[in-house]
């Protein structure tokens, strides 16, 4: 633990990562401070929790004048914001986003001198087709558009920063999922058609689900933590598909419809969805890049992180539990959950 209270910038606050890990951060008593494009959402964001009289800075993580004044008097950053979106319309404006705002909060950060930062990327930074599993030595993976893209880009320009040695700590995260998700990101948007549809692909590979209050608490760890630049998987647990069709029967009590599907078929679908996304509004996460991921993930070995940080994660039953008691009790879905 370190022996000085920290002061920290946030970006992506009012997302689902950054939400979470600045109630990590305020509950071990750190002074935390906002970068946010609304604060009439970030007060309706964190009201619910007593934290709606945060500090902030109104501004956007591409504009570096504000940038630059969240980052005034703070000894450390998470950078959690990013635009994110596996839909083909999307690809250039995801990437020219998260690829700046990184360039300007990281590389503002360390022009600073700021000693503690953490860069929260994905896993799909490293995905590739053809691997069956990846860690913290594993190449950069060959998305060559959309949201991994900007993954791949961001992480050049973070890791050319590491290599002259700017404290960064990489997080690399697989499919996030719990309670409290104030955007309805895209891995509770699947959760949500699943629970809404009951329908369930079986085909190839599976789905690596982390708690986003382990990250969260991770976050929190290794800012305290402070040293070297260094890079750690927190993917989470891994099912196949057939064993996630298992776990969700056993938890939801109710009768899944189970296609099987081969992957080829599903990366067809994908294709057309990319085809189709610049003139139907879908509110599914399909694409070529999302069915790349369903069918093909490399698992991401979380050993490191878990030694480091003497981590255990939440039980993936109490994730799911959580997750859809949520989705019931905030509106996402109508009924009543049974879990």
């Amino acid at each position: 633990m370190t022996p000085e209270a920290l002061n920290v910038m946030v970006t992506g606050g009012t997302g689902f990562v950054g939400f979470h890990t600045v109630r990590a951060l305020v509950n071990a008593g750190h002074s935390v401070r906002l970068l946010v494009r609304s604060p009439e959402k970030m007060q309706r964001v964190f009201a619910p929790f007593g934290l709606e009289n945060l500090p902030y800075i109104q501004g956007d993580i591409t504009d570096e004048t504000s940038v630059n004044h969240a980052l005034k008097g703070c000894n450390a950053v998470v950078h959690s914001a990013a635009l994110v979106s596996v839909h083909a319309s999307d690809s250039e404006k995801v990437l020219n986003n998260n690829l700046l705002g990184t360039r300007l909060v990281l590389g503002g950060a360390w022009q600073r001198g700021i000693r503690r930062m953490v860069q929260v990327s994905s896993t799909t930074a490293l995905f590739r087709r053809g691997v069956a599993s990846v860690d913290e030595h594993s190449p950069l993976g060959t998305a060559l558009s959309g949201y991994g893209r900007s993954k791949i880009e961001c992480e050049k320009f973070v890791r050319e920063l590491q290599s002259k040695g700017a404290p960064i700590y990489t997080t690399y995260p697989g499919s996030i999922m719990g309670p409290d998700d104030p955007g309805l990101s895209e891995a509770m948007i699947g959760l949500r058609t699943f629970l809404n549809t009951r329908l369930l692909l079986d085909t190839s590979s599976g789905i690596q689900i982390i708690d986003v209050r382990d990250l969260a608490q991770a976050h929190l760890a290794l800012l305290e933590r402070g040293g070297p630049p260094a890079r750690y998987l927190i993917g989470g647990n891994y099912y196949s598909w057939p064993e996630y069709a298992r776990l969700m029967k056993g938890i939801t009590r109710r009768k899944l419809h189970r296609v099987s599907v081969r992957p080829g078929l599903l990366r067809a679908a994908g294709a057309i969805a990319d085809v189709l996304s610049p003139f139907v509004n879908m509110d599914l996460p399909l694409s070529r890049e999302s069915v790349s991921y369903a069918t093909e993930w490399a698992i991401a070995n979380d050993r490191l992180v878990k030694k480091t940080l003497s981590l255990e994660y939440l039980t993936t039953e109490k994730t799911l539990r959580d997750s859809i008691e949520w989705l019931y009790s905030s509106g996402h879905l109508s009924g009543k959950a049974k879990t």
